[in-house]
Formats: structure tokens, sequence, C-alpha cells
């Protein structure tokens, strides 16, 4: 029945459909007409305390605030990743900041980190009962200026670290101002150095090892994949996301959108991040955490992906499109 439902959600605005379908399914869930989808044991991943179901997980950004774990969780997802979130609440940019591209199977966005705040999304995940993998994205307020990026990034992870099962550190999204020069060798010393050192000590606080991913752009040169891979060896950071959005755009679709910035993805994607990944991959500690994301839509994109390096695959804009049946057909794969 998805394609009926997508049908008309997207009649709606991209983003007030993004609402509905989210609270649908929650609704669907609420009242036990979700079927569970069967987990086969043999799908299974373990990484450094971490044991994965399967090798599917949801994408950050569907569900910012935590508000839907245990309903998503319910279509057979191996983890499931909340966020963006940031120490406080904010309204992210000013709508529309969403937009569908059906003819690239593609979404741009330019949300610009609306959330409800690290307190709320902690107390979400706390309230849930999905049994996968749940990881929190951080990020930093828009207000808060680059060079105090790091207590942003410190007050989150500390909040964050005795409930989620890993923490993604978000530097890499195009749409706050500035976020992505947190990836150049200046910034990107400074905040490993203190992300690794706060571990530790929080590590010895809970008795818990809590990994730590750091989600990487799309759009790096060469030179700047070899710098950033250098620092995250060099701090054995516990894995990477490749990648986020890209600001690279098609030009039909510049020139009909009213965004002057933001980031795209979906099926358009998927060349890009893999080429990203294979860059990164071969100059990654071998023992590195790779999740790869970007334009799975199929299950062919999932196993190109994971041929080329990707331990876990993350889906979005493919999940949007394609609708629940994705999922299942993932996990066929597996």
């Amino acid at each position: 029945m998805y394609p009926i439902f997508r049908f008309l959600l997207f009649l709606l605005p991209a983003e007030s459909a993004h609402v509905v379908a989210l609270k649908s399914l929650k609704w669907l869930q609420r009242w036990h007409l979700l079927k569970p989808v069967p987990q086969d044991p043999g799908c299974g991943f373990s990484y450094q305390g971490l044991r994965f179901k399967n090798r599917i997980g949801l994408a950050a950004g569907l569900d910012k605030n935590g508000d839907y774990i245990d309903a998503l969780g319910a279509l057979g997802f191996g983890a499931i990743e909340i966020g963006t979130l940031t120490p406080k609440p904010q309204k992210g940019n000013p709508k529309p900041r969403l937009f569908r591209i059906p003819k690239y199977q593609a979404l741009v966005n330019a949300m610009g980190f609306n959330n409800k705040g690290i307190d709320y999304g902690i107390n979400q995940l706390q309230k849930a009962s999905f049994s996968g993998i749940i990881g929190l994205n951080i990020g930093k307020n828009k207000d808060t200026p680059l060079e105090n990026a790091i207590d942003d990034y410190q007050y989150c992870l500390e909040k964050a670290y005795p409930y989620a099962d890993y923490i993604t550190v978000n530097i890499s999204s195009p749409n706050t101002k500035g976020l992505r020069d947190l990836q150049q060798d200046h910034y990107l010393e400074q905040l490993l150095k203190m992300l690794k050192s706060q571990q530790k000590q929080l590590c010895a606080k809970y008795n818990a090892y809590k990994n730590i991913f750091i989600k990487i752009a799309p759009d790096l040169s060469d030179v700047e994949i070899k710098s950033i891979t250098a620092q995250l060896n060099k701090h054995q950071i516990d894995g990477v996301i490749i990648s986020n959005t890209s600001s690279n755009w098609p030009k039909d679709i510049k020139n009909s959108l009213p965004l002057k910035q933001g980031g795209i993805s979906g099926k358009i994607l998927l060349q890009h991040s893999n080429e990203t990944l294979v860059k990164m991959k071969k100059h990654l500690n071998k023992e590195m955490l790779v999740i790869g994301v970007g334009g799975v839509d199929s299950p062919l994109a999932m196993q190109e992906k994971r041929k080329l390096g990707a331990d876990i695959v993350q889906c979005y804009t493919g999940f949007i499109y394609k609708g629940p049946s994705l999922i299942k057909k993932l996990a066929k794969l597996l």
C-alpha cells in the first residue's frame, strides 16, 4: 500500500509530509498494526561491544528528536541513529527548507539542525524499547562561534554517553554556516583530541566504552581526504560515516529551487559517496568501522557499498521513496 500512501504524501509540502508519515507510522505501531520483521541471527554483526542485529541502519535526520524510535525499529532496522541534536533547542533555517526531486529520486534540504535539544532527545531514547542499536548524532548550535564549537560537542558527548550505544559527531552538514570548516586540520586536531580524552574519562566513570564515530562530507578533495583520515587514525577514532549530503547539485535543480544552499541526498548521491568511501578506505586503519550512507535505495546499492568496504549501511532518502519494503528487501539480501 505504500505507493498509494506515498502518492498522497507527495501532494503535501515535503516537510509536512515527513511529519505526517512519521506520525502515521507511530500510530500503526501503537495499535500493533506493524508486523515485526523476522531477524536472522546469521545477519548479526559485532564491533567493540556493539551487537547489530543486522547491517541495516537508519541515518540521522529522519528522526531528529527520537520521537519515533520504536515505530521505525519495528520495520527491521538493526540500528537507528537519532539527531542531529545540539546543546540548546533551535528552530533551524527558515522554511521552506526541504524539497523532493522525483526526477532524481532525491531530496534537497537546508534544515539547519532543527531539533528540541540534547536533553529532549536523551529523554526519548530512555523511553524507547527498541532492542537494536541506538546511536545519537551531535552537533553545534548555530549561534555558537566556530572557535567555541568544541564546547558544544563536549557538552553533548557528556550528556549522551551514559545512554546512547554510540555517538556520532557531525562536522559535515552543509546547512550550518562554517560547520564543515571543522574538517580542516587545525579544528579537527583539537576536536578529536578532546573527544578521545573525554571518552577515556567517561569510560572510567561509567565503566563502559562507547564508540565515537565521525560523519564526513562527500565534497572533499583528495588532499583533504588524506588529511582527515590521518587525523582519524592518529586519534584512534572508532568509526567513520561516509557520507553526509552533497553541496554539488545538478544545474537544473539549482535553477528550479529557491534555496541558495543545502545538501542533496538520494540515488543521485550514490556514486559520489561511493567514490569518497573508496578513497577514505585506502587510508583508514583496517580495524576502523566504516558506515556507508548515500544512495542506498536497493539491494544492489547496498551490495555495492558492502563490496567497497562498508561494514554497515544506512538509509534515509531511499526509504522515503521506496518505503518499508526497502528494508525487507535489504534484510532478505543479508
